[in-house]
């Protein structure tokens, strides 16, 4: 009886593996026949996108701006040059009034292409589930639940579009469904990113356009703008600022030949290949507070003249004495004659030294004083020299300052600032001939046309 049951159990065995077989080859090999769903009317819509045309505009703003300081030659300008031609296409045919547009045309379910909706170890597809890799339009969810739908070559994703709550991604992807290589973000605040991405992250280089803040074009890394990497071309406008520093170390002293003045390093943070640059401009410091004036002043400023130089003088803002007092002292001491270049106030104070005197409102109120009285005084608008920190910590709020007046940065890094400037001055370990020591180098916010601007109004837009 033992025997006649093991043999029984071995026949339904063997039964049911066959039967397990015919249906592994049936998936495998056998050719899917299309569901009975009835040939239907097919709908299309498109409808023209709802502008919001405050935020157009002001997008447009930072767009055009970038572009009047740039060139083609600069990393992303084509890019930009065709997303601000979108916008403006966008905003000229914001409030038009168009209908939408509706087609209706019968396919035949045979014939209709369905995305296939990828499952572990296959894919469904028109009601049935296949056994093997997606090859065409797909639709799958990733690790976060988002959906991503794609076209899939041997069941990996070529390209994606993905829509969460913060926007629509469009691009390449990984293995993980994550944004990687090159892609583009729509925000749903009506932001704009185009570049490359990783591990779903921003990364290497793009921009973004935002009604929200000023356009941002450079180098990005894990999700964080680090700033625009400038090309340093002899296209490029640069310049030197010096005081008695150039002229005197401890005991000894030096001349500035100005016959030689040429750079020849911008700075060990701004490699240039052995290229050597002109000398376009150079600001002499004149004074400082209300008692301290530099010696050499007057010599630098009329041998650098000679030489055709663009000369400008600055004046050291001190916090001991008040802003009316130090206006009034630079313009008394310092000469400015037709064709100079307009006046700078070097503001450097230390945080402690800006909380002795009352706060950021304080100091912000003696700047203003101080910019005030020297315009008034010798018909030029003047610059406000600051560095980054300053900008970070008191100039958030100070719209007026930076409506007004051209700022001029000191920014050691390899990356420009990103606010709206005049110069940046990049580096405080440049070298020039004719010059001992190391030299601050700056170069101009824009190229030869916005240089003549310049040179003829005293202010750059």
């Amino acid at each position: 009886m033992k025997g006649m049951f093991r043999r029984k159990v071995g026949v339904v065995s063997f039964l049911c593996l066959i039967i397990l077989l015919m249906f592994i080859s049936f998936m495998l090999f056998s050719k899917p026949q299309p569901t009975g769903i009835p040939d239907k009317v097919l709908i299309r819509t498109s409808v023209l996108p709802t502008i919001d045309t405050t935020s157009v505009k002001a997008q447009l703003n930072e767009l055009e701006y970038y572009l009047r300081t740039h060139q083609v030659t600069d990393e992303g300008y084509n890019l930009i040059a065709q997303y601000h031609t979108l916008l403006t296409r966008l905003s000229q045919s914001s409030g038009v009034s168009r209908p939408p547009t509706i087609t209706r045309r019968t396919i035949a379910a045979k014939d209709r292409l369905l995305p296939a909706v990828k499952m572990a170890g296959g894919y469904w597809k028109a009601g049935h589930f296949h056994v093997g890799p997606v090859h065409g339009q797909g639709i799958v969810r990733d690790w976060q639940g988002r959906i991503v739908c794609g076209i899939f070559a041997n069941d990996t994703i070529v390209s994606a579009t993905r829509t969460d709550t913060l926007g629509t991604y469009r691009g390449q992807m990984d293995a993980w469904l994550q944004a990687c290589g090159q892609g583009t973000f729509d925000g749903h605040d009506g932001s704009h990113y185009e570049g490359f991405w990783q591990d779903d992250s921003r990364h290497g280089f793009g921009f973004e356009s935002s009604p929200h803040h000023a356009v941002r074009v450079g180098q990005w890394k894990d999700g964080k703008f680090l700033g625009e990497r400038l090309r340093y071309t002899s296209e490029r406008i640069y310049g030197i600022d010096i005081s008695r520093h150039q002229h005197e170390k401890g005991r000894k002293r030096y001349r500035i030949d100005w016959r030689r003045v040429r750079i020849t390093s911008l700075g060990h943070k701004h490699p240039t290949d052995g290229q050597t640059f002109p000398v376009s401009f150079v600001y002499i410091k004149s004074t400082e507070g209300t008692s301290i004036r530099n010696r050499y002043f007057l010599s630098d400023y009329q041998q650098a003249k000679r030489q055709g130089l663009k000369v400008g003088a600055y004046h050291f803002f001190s916090i001991r004495t008040s802003a009316e007092a130090q206006a009034n002292y630079f313009v008394t001491h310092t000469l400015f004659r037709k064709g100079d270049f307009p006046p700078v106030m070097d503001v450097e104070p230390t945080v402690a030294q800006v909380e002795q005197i009352g706060g950021s409102e304080v100091l912000l109120q003696r700047v203003r004083s101080f910019l005030r009285i020297v315009e008034r005084r010798t018909g030029m608008r003047p610059i406000l020299y600051v560095n980054q920190m300053f900008v970070n910590r008191y100039m958030q709020h100070a719209d007026d300052i930076k409506r007004h007046y051209n700022v001029w940065i000191a920014r050691y890094g390899e990356y420009k600032p990103d606010v709206k400037l005049v110069y940046w001055q990049l580096s405080a370990d440049g070298r020039v001939s004719g010059i001992h020591g190391p030299v601050d180098i700056n170069v101009f916010n824009g190229y030869q046309s916005q240089w003549e601007e310049f040179l003829s109004t005293g202010a750059h837009e």
